[in-house]
């Protein structure tokens, strides 16, 4: 397996605990060479008090997808239900959370590097649902004063919430967590009264992607990103990959109708589709002793007749975060990605 990218250090988490901050699940091996790194990301600031000593004004109006929802005074427990909103809330100061995770609390990140500044500096993280389903008496029990959920995620279950405590439903349609993280920080930030939190995180992302951009401006040919699962693999879309293709690193995606929105992808998929470097974003990269789709091409006439095999540009990185959707994995990413391609 390529698990790690030809110039591969464990200097990427030294790098993205000081950094930093899609993660998209789990620690990651590759990051930055030495003088090869993209500009940091505003790091966590530990609060002594959640961020309640900002000059904030509560009571106030929030325009959600239940509509306007009045928050009387500063949230101090907050519960946030949408599995894919985990990284997004990590970023601000806060004292305890309640978290629904996207898979069981044993296999999710939150005890990883990659998390563990932003996990580190609040008091408490309380589990109130795992493998995207809340669990009600998990989140009684944790007795949240707000609730933040998806306006498609937690529909089925909004009457629910909204009986527990003053919900917050943010509208998915407006707000698309799978394509716009910076748009669901700033929302974030709006009802948590943490504006310049969200304001100087995304300034941060961007001059970030802006630096690694500059790296890899010589770059020549076309990048593809594969989802390496235990049986099956996917192709990722320029328009899900934003922080790597066009509107981010500026790298060229391999001239195919596929490319928009990715798709599954068999071997002789990638064959046709042939890219010059090919990342592979392993779900078992902290375990490669679990099964891997890609155990079997390697095996193969075709896939060693690849260019980006032929040219030995091919590069693993863990695919939880670098080909997630949110600000941690992401950063992570970006990081993985310069330090292959930077020579």
């Amino acid at each position: 397996m390529y698990r790690k990218s030809r110039k591969t250090s464990c200097a990427a988490i030294v790098g993205l605990l000081s950094l930093i901050l899609f993660l998209s699940a789990c620690s990651g091996n590759a990051g930055s060479n030495n003088g090869g790194a993209p500009s940091p990301l505003p790091s966590p600031s530990p609060s002594t008090d959640g961020g309640q000593e900002q000059a904030v004004a509560f009571p106030r109006t929030i325009e959600a997808a239940n509509g306007s929802v009045v928050i009387e005074k500063q949230p101090e427990r907050i519960a946030v239900v949408h599995w894919g909103y985990i990284e997004s809330i990590l970023l601000f100061d806060l004292k305890t959370v309640g978290l629904a995770l996207p898979f069981t609390k044993e296999n999710s990140s939150l005890e990883s590097d990659n998390y563990k500044p932003f996990v580190d500096k609040i008091d408490e993280v309380v589990v109130v649902g795992e493998n995207t389903t809340v669990n009600m008496e998990s989140l009684l029990e944790y007795s949240p004063d707000l609730i933040i959920a998806g306006s498609a995620i937690n529909a089925e279950v909004t009457d629910q919430l909204e009986k527990i405590a003053t919900t917050v439903v943010v509208d998915e349609a407006q707000t698309d967590v799978w394509t716009n993280w910076p748009a669901l920080v700033t929302k974030f930030g709006e009802i948590l009264g943490q504006e310049d939190v969200a304001t100087d995180f995304i300034a941060g992302f961007e001059n970030k992607i802006k630096d690694a951009k500059e790296k890899l401006a010589d770059v020549d040919g076309n990048v593809a990103f594969l989802q390496i699962r235990d049986k099956v693999a996917y192709l990722g879309g320029t328009k899900t990959l934003t922080p790597y293709y066009e509107k981010g690193l500026g790298l060229k995606a391999p001239d195919d109708s596929v490319m928009e929105q990715g798709a599954e992808m068999s071997l002789e998929g990638l064959a046709e589709l042939n890219p010059d470097y090919l990342f592979l974003g392993y779900f078992n990269y902290n375990n490669p002793s679990m099964a891997a789709v890609s155990d079997e091409w390697e095996k193969s006439e075709v896939w060693k007749k690849l260019k980006a095999v032929e040219s030995g540009q091919v590069y693993g990185f863990n695919g939880a975060l670098g080909m997630g959707y949110g600000p941690i994995g992401q950063s992570y990413g970006i990081d993985a990605v310069v330090e292959a391609l930077d020579k």
